[in-house]
């Protein structure tokens, strides 16, 4: 029988997985229904998450983590294609999976990445 991990561990662990671009792995801390908000959009459901991480291949730098119970907060860097923005990232874990992600930060970076 297989120990739960708890919430901080899910995250953590999906996290390391999108670094190391092992999205089948980190696939399996996501929920198939789980619910993504962002400033630059949203997505709903696992593959439409999954589809666009696997396009932009970004890479965590966690600073801090805060969690209370099922709930995990990250403050990280955030690199997107040679451009680095600090996030701030709220998780919800049920059931020991990931169901909703919002993430906060200054998009203008990214913007002027695009516009150039």
């Amino acid at each position: 029988m297989a120990l739960q991990m708890d919430a901080k561990d899910v995250v953590l662990s999906c996290v390391s997985a999108i670094n190391r671009e092992d999205f089948d792995a980190a696939r399996q801390y996501v929920s198939e229904d789980m619910s993504f908000t962002g400033v630059l959009g949203s997505r709903r459901g696992r593959d439409a998450y999954f589809k666009e991480m696997e396009k932009i291949r970004l890479k965590y730098d966690v600073k801090k983590i805060f969690v209370e119970g099922s709930d995990v907060c990250l403050f990280y860097d955030l690199a997107v294609s040679g451009t680095t923005v600090f996030v701030c990232a709220w998780y919800q874990v049920r059931e020991g999976k990931i169901s909703t992600l919002r993430v906060v930060f200054d998009p203008r970076p990214l913007l002027a990445e695009k516009a150039a």
